[in-house]
């Protein structure tokens, strides 16, 4: 019969990879290349069941080895720490148990306690002379650990024992960065307060604490680390963009607002952001664009629209731009004719929100002031992007039948020339083509 396993969360399932023994198997095993009776499986088990008394009855004896560990390398006092029984914990230690114990994932008691928060058994460990500092499998500290969970006492604990503060795991993260996603506002306090380094940033990715708290909404903790001195303008520049990287230039507003995050990156133009910034090769009037209506390929691109968090929705957030200093007509600096793609230089708001037939928006453009007859660098109408001009990918462009028919109809009655040929020679027709949409053919036809 298997023992009996007491519910555990899936994230130390996943990270220990506790599995069951079988206690009535009497033959000694080899774990670690320290022989486990079955009696030792037992009573290793006991202290996972929390059967406290008979686990310090058990170290009144000779029989017992205090440092006896289930198949995955779970000790006693691993499972004391993971229950944050701190009384338990000094009887094991002064037992002679080893604090510094690892699990086959490198996983110590001290790191256990620490994902979990439990301040009384890591005080407890660290009083044992426990190392502050050591590492998992993949170089996750206790203090990193802590930081995602969020108890900023066991935090401060860390730090007083010496943990460091910098110290970063195989992706290159620090705590910092992990308590910053998590949205640890107590966390990041305590790490600030302690002198951490809030301008760390990833190799690869150019990622700082700032950008990850953006990234993920965390609000509370975009402007503490704002007030701790970091400039509200400073961008990413990883080593290679694209892919899942970011782009060159990605500030924390554009982090913001691409992931849906819309009130926040307003917040931020209000601490100072410039909302015309087009570093990151787009302003944040240009990515609306595609926060509304995403590509629908399997590419990077191709993701699902994210989910808006904050008070306001897209529309709301292009009226409150303009409101605080957003150009409606900022055309793309950037960009060039790469075949039958689209050139992005040039291009306004109200071109691109025409290329993915976005009725809603392109009427709010207009009444706010946006220009329809702004053309990309090639001479590229806004008519003919709604068409299809640039649709390289058939079915995965944005723009259904139906919108792109209206955006048709709306472009022409503000005046567009469909027979324009801008300087690739093509024309509105072209796109429709491209599109393969029978009904935009015949709209411009009868137009």
């Amino acid at each position: 019969m298997l023992r009996m396993i007491l519910p555990i969360t899936g994230s130390l399932l996943l990270c220990l990879g506790v599995v069951a023994a079988d206690p009535s198997d009497r033959d000694a095993t080899a774990v670690a290349g320290v022989e486990v009776s079955a009696s030792d499986h037992q009573w290793v088990a006991a202290a996972e069941q929390q059967r406290w008394d008979l686990v310090r009855e058990s170290l009144t004896g000779d029989r017992v080895n205090v440092d006896a560990s289930q198949p995955d390398g779970m000790t006693a006092l691993h499972w004391a720490a993971y229950h944050n029984h701190a009384r338990s914990i000094a009887a094991l230690v002064a037992a002679g148990a080893d604090v510094d114990a690892k699990t086959l994932y490198e996983v110590t008691p001290l790191s256990l306690a620490c994902e979990y928060g439990n301040l009384r058994a890591v005080r407890a460990l660290l009083d044992a002379g426990a190392d502050a500092n050591a590492v998992r499998r993949g170089g996750e500290s206790p203090l990193m650990l802590v930081a995602r969970q969020g108890n900023a006492n066991v935090v401060r604990s860390l730090i007083k024992a010496g943990a460091d503060m910098e110290d970063k795991e195989a992706r290159g993260q620090t705590a910092l960065m992990w308590a910053s996603a998590a949205g640890n506002l107590d966390a990041v306090d305590a790490l600030i307060d302690a002198g951490c380094n809030v301008e760390t940033t990833l190799k690869q990715s150019g990622l700082s604490a700032l950008m990850f708290a953006a990234r993920h909404g965390q609000s509370a903790v975009v402007m503490r680390l704002l007030d701790s001195g970091l400039d509200v303008n400073t961008v990413a520049n990883p080593k290679r963009s694209g892919g899942r990287n970011p782009r060159n230039g990605m500030s924390a507003m554009m982090f913001a607002m691409e992931s849906g995050h819309l009130q926040l990156a307003c917040d931020l133009v209000r601490r100072g952001a410039d909302p015309n910034d087009q570093r990151s090769g787009y302003a944040p009037l240009h990515a609306i664009t595609w926060v509304r209506k995403t590509e629908l390929g399997d590419n990077p691109e191709g993701d699902p629209a994210p989910r808006i968090t904050g008070s306001i929705h897209s529309l709301d957030f292009v009226r409150q731009m303009v409101e605080l200093g957003a150009d409606v007509n900022l055309q793309l600096k950037n960009g060039k004719s790469r075949g039958q793609r689209l050139n992005p230089k040039g291009a306004t708001p109200f071109f691109l929100a025409s290329r993915g037939a976005d009725i809603e928006l392109m009427h709010l453009l207009l009444e706010l002031g946006a220009d329809p007859t702004i053309n990309n660098d090639d001479g590229t109408t806004a008519l003919m992007a709604a068409a299809g001009v640039g649709v390289i990918a058939v079915g995965e462009e944005p723009g259904t039948p139906e919108e792109v028919d209206r955006a048709i109809e709306m472009l022409v009655e503000l005046g567009i020339d469909p027979n324009v040929v801008d300087r690739n020679r093509e024309t509105a027709m072209h796109g429709a083509a491209l599109r393969t949409f029978p009904t935009a053919v015949r709209k411009l036809t009868s137009v």
